[in-house]
C-alpha cells in the first residue's frame, strides 16, 4: 500500500524471530558435535526452546551451544543428569517459567563455564548446601519471584566471580549479612536485591559500615521492617549521598512503628516524629590526638576511578605523593593516612573522585584532640589513680588491723587518756580513737578553719559533737572522720 502521496511504502523491518528462523535455515544440521533437537531453534550457537510445552529437557545437545533459553516451559525438576554431555561453551542458561521445585546439587557440574543463570519465577523454595559450588564463573544469579524460604549458609560458596544476586519476592525471613562481609563468600559482589521478602529488621550498623559502591545497589523495599533510628539515619545518609536503592524507591521504604503493626510509615519521614524522634547523624567526622596516626576513607560510589585528596591547607595529595608536610600519603584503595597528627592537621578534607558517569566529591571533617584532655591518656591516668587508692587503703586497714601498739585485754582496763599531740601523724590515720582528747573525753576542736583531709574542710568554730552517755557502753569514743574509717566513705581518694 503506498503513501498518500502515491509514493510506495518502504518495507517493514524483519522480526527478529524471522531472523532467528532464518539463521537457523542457514546451518539446519549444526555441526559436528550435535544437531538441533526437536521442538528447538538453533541459530548458530543459539539454543531457544522456549514456549515449546517441555516437561524435560532435550537431549542430546550440541556441545557448542553457549546459550539455551528453556524458559516457559513445565521443567518441574533439574536433575544431575539433565544433559548427559559437558556443555564446555555455555554461559547463558534460562529456565525462568517452568514451575522448577527441585534443583539437584549435581544439575550444574556439566555447565562449569556458565556466566548467567535464570531461575526466576519458579517455585524454589529452599537453596541447599553447596547448590551453585559448581559455577565457579558466575556473574548473574536470578532467582526473584520464587518461594525461597531458607538459604544455606553455604549456598553461594565458590561463586567468586558473583556480582549481582537477585532475591527479590521470595520468603527470606533474616537477613543473609555473610553475603556482604568484605572479603567473604562473594568479594566482587556489586547488587543485592533482597526487596519485597519478609525481613522485619535489618543489621543497619554493620550495613553504614559496607562500602557505598555496595550500598547503592542493596535493595530492601517492600519488607514490612520495624521502625527505629538507626535505619533511618542508614538510609538518610544513602539519600544525602544519592544512593540509586534509595532515591529510585523512597515511597516503598517503609516500615512499621512500635505498636502499629498494621500501619506503616515512610522510613525517610522518621525525623522528629513520635515516639522515636530520631535525628540525621552527622557522616564522616572522625575524631584524633596529637601524635596518633588516622586512616581517612574515601567512601565513593565507584569501585573503580581515579582519586586524589586535598588538605584543609589545599595541598593535593596524589598517588606517590608525600603530601604538603611530609605526613600525608594516598593509599592504594583510595583512602588517605595521616601520621603524627599535629593540631594544624585538623579541618575538612576532600576526596575527590573521578568516576565513569561523573565526578564525586567526599568531605571528612578530622578533629584533632590534646591528650591531656581528651583521649586515651586520661583513662589509663584515671584507671592508675583508682588503683592506687586502692591499694592505698588496703595497706592503711592492714596495718591498723595488725600493728596497733596495745592487742591485750588488760590493756584495756589500764587504758590512759593520750596526752595531747597537735602534730601526730599516727593519731590522724592510723586511729580510730580521738586524736585529741580533752579532760572530759569530749574532742577537741582544731585550733583554726582550714581544708581537711581529702579536701574536707574543718571550721574553727564548729560546735563539737555531744559527749557519749555514760553507763556501759558509755565507754565507746567517737571516731574522728579523718581516720582510717573515712577511707571507705564517698570521699574520693586523692593520690
Amino acid at each position: 500500500m503506498g503513501t498518500p502521496g502515491g509514493a510506495p511504502s518502504p518495507p517493514s523491518p524483519p522480526s527478529p524471530l524471522s531472523l532467528l528462523l532464518a539463521l537457523a535455515l542457514l546451518c539446519p544440521g549444526g555441526s559436528a558435535g550435535g544437531s538441533c533437537p526437536a521442538h528447538c531453534i538453533c541459530a548458530s550457537n543459539l539454543l531457544s526452546c522456549s514456549q515449546a510445552n517441555l516437561s524435560l529437557v532435550p537431549s542430546p545437545l550440541p556441545r557448542f551451544a553457549s546459550v539455551l533459553d528453556l524458559s516457559h516451559n513445565n521443567v518441574s525438576r533439574l536433575r544431575g543428569d539433565w544433559s548427559p554431555a559437558r556443555l564446555p561453551h555455555l554461559h547463558t542458561l534460562l529456565l525462568s517459567h517452568n514451575g522448577l521445585a527441585f534443583v539437584s546439587t549435581e544439575a550444574f557440574a556439566a555447565v562449569p563455564r556458565l556466566r548467567h543463570l535464570d531461575l526466576s519465577n519458579n517455585r524454589l523454595r529452599a537453596l541447599d548446601e553447596n547448590l551453585f559450588s559448581d559455577l565457579g564463573e558466575l556473574e548473574v544469579l536470578l532467582l526473584y519471584n520464587n518461594e525461597i524460604s531458607s538459604v544455606d549458609r553455604t549456598a553461594f560458596e565458590n561463586l567468586g566471580r558473583l556480582r549481582k544476586l537477585y532475591l527479590g519476592r521470595n520468603r527470606i525471613a533474616r537477613f543473609p549479612l555473610e553475603l556482604l562481609r568484605e572479603g567473604s563468600r562473594l568479594p566482587r559482589l556489586a547488587l543485592l536485591d533482597l526487596s519485597a521478602n519478609r525481613l522485619r529488621a535489618v543489621p543497619a550498623g554493620e550495613l553504614q559500615a559496607l562500602p557505598a559502591w555496595l550500598r547503592d545497589r542493596l535493595y530492601l523495599h517492600d519488607n514490612p521492617l520495624g521502625c527505629d533510628c538507626a535505619l533511618f539515619q542508614l538510609l538518610a545518609r544513602g539519600r544525602r549521598r544519592r544512593l540509586s536503592a534509595v532515591l529510585d524507591f523512597q515511597e516503598e521504604l517503609t516500615c512499621h512503628l512500635p505498636g502499629s503493626p498494621h500501619a506503616s510509615v515512610a522510613i525517610l519521614e522518621l525525623a522528629g516524629r513520635q515516639p522515636l524522634n530520631c535525628s540525621e547523624a552527622r557522616e564522616a567526622v572522625l575524631e584524633a590526638h596529637l601524635g596518633d596516626s588516622v586512616t581517612l576513607g574515601c567512601d565513593s560510589r565507584w569501585q573503580d576511578g581515579s582519586r586524589h585528596w586535598v588538605t584543609p591547607a589545599g595541598d593535593r595529595v596524589m598517588p606517590g605523593d608525600g603530601g604538603g608536610n611530609g605526613t600525608a600519603a594516598l593509599l592504594a584503595n583510595g583512602s588517605l593516612e595521616l601520621r603524627a597528627l599535629r593540631a594544624e592537621d585538623a579541618g575538612t578534607y576532600a576526596c575527590w573522585v573521578a568516576g565513569p558517569l561523573l565526578n564525586e566529591t567526599l568531605y571528612v571533617e578530622l578533629l584533632v584532640h590534646n591528650f591531656t584532655l581528651h583521649g586515651p591518656h586520661d583513662t589509663l591516668n584515671t584507671a592508675y589513680t583508682t588503683l592506687v587508692g586502692c591499694i592505698l587503703s588496703v595497706v592503711l586497714v592492714l596495718i591498723y588491723l595488725y600493728l596497733t601498739p596495745c592487742r591485750c585485754c588488760c590493756c584495756r582496763a589500764a587504758e590512759k587518756a593520750p596526752a595531747p599531740r597537735d602534730d601526730s601523724i599516727n593519731s590522724s590515720v592510723l586511729s580510730t580513737t580521738p586524736n585529741h582528747d580533752g579532760g572530759h573525753g569530749e574532742p577537741r576542736p582544731a585550733p583554726g578553719g582550714g581544708p581537711g583531709q581529702n579536701g574536707r574542710f574543718k571550721g574553727g568554730g564548729g560546735t563539737p559533737p555531744p559527749a557519749a552517755p555514760r553507763g556501759p557502753k558509755g565507754q565507746r569514743k567517737v571516731s574522728d572522720p579523718d581516720s582510717v574509717s573515712s577511707v571507705f566513705s564517698d570521699t574520693p581518694i586523692v593520690v
